[in-house]
């Protein structure tokens, strides 16, 4: 499960967020994902990626917000598969508060747009502005698209657990929303249908002509791209550079990766 691959980067960020891997006696184990019966498809895309045996089940049920409510069950019980996830960093049992990125290198964008797809929201509020937003009770998934997202919009955002329910609740909303969005939801690329048609939908909101200008963000430039790459250290280059080491680190693995040019020599 090469997570450089943006469908298994993808997979296992929705995995990490609407998965639950059981260990059982001995050998014995599984993991399960339940979500909404219309999402299905998911499921069905995840189970073609897995050369294991797996099933897809339905059942209906009551719930706290329905009375009832039709959902998905994709089963796996492959020792080899689960050992894979939890060594990659899916834990066993409950994870709320301890999942974290991948361990090793990963496709960022594919990795979060599957923890927003599984966990997060992509819409307009009722005023008609577009938001992408994520609630998680993980210090190191909020900080991790906190960075991430500074570094692809320019807007900051402090964490903090919310007093009711002890979780982070991260938002973006405008042109913040619209960038995080087209940068996460690429043509093609495995996702929520309807969450990547909201996020095509986000593209075409305009500010209107009596609203406040927006905040623009703070592009990376050549020169420091160049001191980022001969650094070679996103810890030293955050200090030069008067940026976060996780924007470094990001910019660093963009630059080569090929998703954004290198500097020119001049």
């Amino acid at each position: 499960m090469d997570l450089m691959v943006p469908e298994y980067a993808y997979m296992f960020g929705f995995l990490q967020m609407d998965g639950h891997l059981r260990q059982g006696v001995g050998q014995k184990g599984s993991l399960t994902v339940e979500i909404s019966a219309r999402d299905i498809d998911i499921l069905r895309k995840f189970q073609k990626l897995t050369p294991y045996y797996s099933s897809i089940t339905e059942r209906t049920r009551s719930t706290n917000f329905a009375e009832t409510h039709t959902s998905a069950v994709w089963s796996l019980c492959s020792l080899e598969a689960r050992t894979t996830l939890n060594d990659l960093g899916l834990p066993y049992g409950r994870k709320s508060k301890t999942v974290s990125p991948p361990n090793g290198e990963f496709s960022h964008s594919d990795y979060l747009r599957g923890v927003i797809d599984a966990d997060g929201s992509v819409g307009f509020t009722r005023k008609g502005r577009p938001f992408v937003s994520l609630t998680t009770a993980s210090t190191a998934i909020a900080s991790h698209l906190r960075d991430y997202a500074t570094d692809v919009t320019g807007t900051e955002r402090v964490i903090k657990r919310n007093a009711r329910d002890d979780i982070y609740n991260l938002y973006y909303t405008m042109e913040a929303a619209q960038r995080l969005a087209a940068n996460l939801y690429h043509p093609g690329r495995l996702s929520l249908e309807r969450k990547h048609t909201t996020a095509d939908s986000i593209a075409a909101w305009a500010r209107p002509a009596d609203m406040r200008a927006a905040y623009t963000r703070r592009s990376w430039t050549p020169q420091e791209d160049r001191i980022l790459l001969e650094l070679n250290s996103p810890s030293a280059a955050a200090e030069e550079l008067g940026r976060t080491a996780q924007s470094c680190t990001l910019r660093m693995w963009r630059l080569r990766t090929g998703q954004a040019s290198m500097p020119s020599d001049q």
